[in-house]
């Protein structure tokens, strides 16, 4: 593990400090820790000023591997995921095969350790091939490395399943995290059910088909026990309906993406693919809704959606295109705008939604802990004058299906830390990665 001294640093965007990192824990912090900067047994990392947070954990991405490794492997998501400044991702079952069996989780856990960039957490199905009628194996993978369940990209639909998941999951202590779409209202439905998609002839996706199961399965879990999680919420109505539930004291948590705190269903006016995503863009008031939500902690975690796509899959009349958008390197330069430079909030606020809170909700001892002495060397520097332009083709992902191409961000990245070993430093020159590139 390297040795590393960071100075003229602002945790938490707060005063100036020093840090001593060794062995991969925080050694010290001080004004001034008396070190000699010319001894060559630490490297002197002068963050001029920039901002220091734990380093961020993401609850909801998408490898693609194993399946399709032709739009993102564990490798080129945990470059694209430490240029980003995350510590810790979880990625979703939706893969070929479905992540619903031991060995499977196993070898995704595996290989993200062997490349070593980000902790890959994988998550496990809460069905056998997402099917919604049989429980996967909840309780063997639950011994290994699996600490979430979900379907996504489906809901479990059938209520006596569900039931059955929410029962099994608290007897393991395990994490649900349902993907809220009652796919009898979304049938052919590509866009939010709205002006915009009346006027574009879209098919509508109406708000009750998310928030008729976040209703559903809020109650079962006050009825049943568990800990239940609410994936990409959307609408306004579900943020009222968390609301309620965690006034309940329902066991309830839940994730807002980048996406949908930003941008809103104004943007299918170009019929362009890669604004098609799972649940839809929403109008404003959904989007004013999920930032009150996510200030006052109804809203629990920003999670990325993380969504590779090949061009083949977007470059597509829109409602054959396939859902989803790239996440992870625009995540935190997103937040900062929406939040921070607003003046809504401040960096204490960010790390509590991105790094803290998920970290807590997954029970992550060695994430998203405090930046104090004694505590894991997972950290992000943040630099929140150093603005840059998104360009598809340039983003360590291995597709380019982003929505924010030619948009410009003032927050950028300047280095990722996990366990004290340096995973990404923007001063460093890019290099491509060992997998075949689909740009």
């Amino acid at each position: 593990m390297g040795k590393f001294v960071i100075k003229n640093v602002r945790p938490y965007g707060e005063d100036e400090v020093q840090l001593l990192i060794d062995g991969g824990v925080i050694q010290a912090i001080g004004k001034d820790l008396g070190l000699d900067e010319t001894d060559e047994s630490f490297e002197v990392i002068d963050a001029g000023g920039k901002v220091l947070l734990p380093g961020l954990v993401d609850m909801h991405v998408h490898l693609r591997e194993p399946g399709r490794e032709d739009t993102e492997t564990i490798a080129t998501g945990s470059d694209a995921a430490a240029k980003g400044g995350f510590t810790a991702v979880f990625t979703m079952a939706n893969t070929s095969p479905v992540i619903d069996q031991p060995f499977l989780a196993d070898a995704v856990w595996e290989k993200g350790q062997a490349y070593g960039k980000c902790d890959v957490y994988p998550v496990g199905a809460i069905t056998q091939n997402l099917e919604g009628k049989q429980l996967s194996e909840i309780g063997l993978m639950s011994q290994g490395h699996v600490r979430m369940f979900s379907d996504d990209g489906k809901c479990v639909n059938d209520p006596q399943v569900m039931r059955r998941a929410v029962e099994y999951a608290k007897a393991y202590d395990v994490l649900l995290a349902q993907h809220a779409e009652d796919h009898r209202m979304t049938a052919d439905a590509v866009a939010h059910e709205g002006e915009t998609a009346a006027r574009l002839g879209l098919g509508g996706w109406p708000r009750v088909a998310e928030e008729s199961v976040v209703a559903r399965d809020v109650i079962m879990t006050r009825d049943y026990g568990g800990r239940l999680h609410i994936c990409h919420a959307s609408t306004e109505g579900t943020v009222e309906l968390l609301r309620w539930a965690k006034g309940q004291g329902i066991n309830v948590s839940a994730e807002a993406t980048p996406h949908h705190l930003l941008l809103t269903d104004e943007k299918l006016e170009t019929y362009d693919g890669v604004y098609r995503v799972n649940p839809p863009l929403r109008e404003q008031r959904d989007t004013i809704a999920l930032r009150d939500a996510l200030l006052d902690g109804t809203i629990d975690v920003v999670a990325t959606d993380h969504a590779p796509h090949g061009s083949e899959d977007k470059c597509v009349e829109f409602e054959h295109a396939k859902p989803g958008m790239l996440g992870l390197e625009t995540s935190l330069p997103i937040i900062s705008q929406v939040f921070v430079e607003s003046g809504l909030a401040d960096w204490r606020f960010v790390a509590k939604v991105m790094s803290e809170r998920p970290a807590e909700i997954l029970r992550l001892a060695d994430q998203g802990r405090p930046i104090a002495e004694g505590e894991p060397a997972n950290l992000v520097l943040v630099d929140p004058g150093a603005a840059w332009t998104v360009e598809g083709d340039k983003l360590r992902s291995k597709a380019s299906n982003t929505p924010y191409e030619g948009t410009e961000f003032a927050t950028s990245i300047a280095l990722t830390m996990l366990r004290g070993e340096v995973t990404y430093r923007a001063d460093e020159t890019e290099t491509e990665t060992t997998t075949t590139s689909t740009k």
